[in-house]
């Protein structure tokens, strides 16, 4: 019988420290896709009823438990799944840090550079001379952004561009995680699992309705509903551009 042979898994020092993204995200590829079987057996115990019953029966008893369990373990799942990956690849873990450490010190640099210019408008004013405690209110009385709250605001704001691209267009995606990568400010890993934690949230809010609705039917579409995104997070944590 064929087999099929996943790339990535070889042992030797430099695959410990840097494995395929699919095998480093093992446990969560595998969490996210019984994820999406829950979430179909969940509205399946919903619609089966419904379709077995006669034409003519207008009351039909639909099961809601399982639309109500999935989405109460689906976050915990996951948040476990991750975990395990942490702890059977260390040293890829801490590769990502010091990435994540030397990326984000970068994108600082630029943001106080920033802020150090803006110190000078007349339309915003600053509390220090660093940026690194909250602007005066601008004109619209809204607080302007720390520093380090633009710097986690940029990776952020990545990934929910790169996981929405990438659903209509793929190819467009990753030319835009390559641009965003170019002034080192940002790693293409960092963005891909920004993207993964963009899709989980986008699965997680969609689940979270089908425990909050006392109508069957509604839970059930909240189930399927949530799948697209669950897939998405699968290949986006699958996906190698190195």
């Amino acid at each position: 019988m064929p087999r099929g042979i996943v790339r990535g898994v070889t042992t030797t020092p430099d695959r410990l420290d840097r494995p395929a993204r699919r095998r480093r995200h093992a446990r969560l590829l595998l969490a996210l896709t019984e994820l999406i079987g829950a979430c179909a057996e969940a509205a399946g115990a919903v619609y089966g009823p419904i379709a077995a019953a006669p034409p003519g029966q207008e009351a039909v008893t639909t099961d809601l438990m399982p639309c109500i369990k999935v989405s109460l373990s689906a976050a915990t799942l996951l948040d476990r799944a991750r975990a395990e990956d942490e702890a059977r690849w260390p040293a890829a873990v801490e590769r990502e840090r010091e990435e994540a450490r030397r990326t984000y010190a970068a994108r600082c640099a630029v943001a106080q550079a920033q802020a150090l210019l803006e110190e000078f408008s007349e339309e915003e004013g600053f509390s220090d001379k660093e940026g690194l405690v909250e602007k005066e209110p601008g004109p619209s009385g809204v607080p302007v952004p720390t520093a380090q709250q633009a710097t986690d605001a940029e990776l952020i704001s990545a990934g929910d561009e790169v996981a929405a691209q990438w659903l209509t267009d793929p190819e467009q995606a990753v030319a835009r995680v390559r641009e965003l990568t170019v002034g080192g400010e940002l790693a293409a890993s960092e963005i891909l699992d920004q993207a993964v934690d963009s899709a989980v949230l986008s699965g997680l809010l969609a689940l979270q309705g089908a425990r909050t609705t006392p109508d069957p039917s509604t839970a059930a579409e909240q189930c399927v509903a949530a799948t697209p995104y669950l897939a998405l997070a699968v290949t986006l944590a699958s996906v190698d551009l190195d």
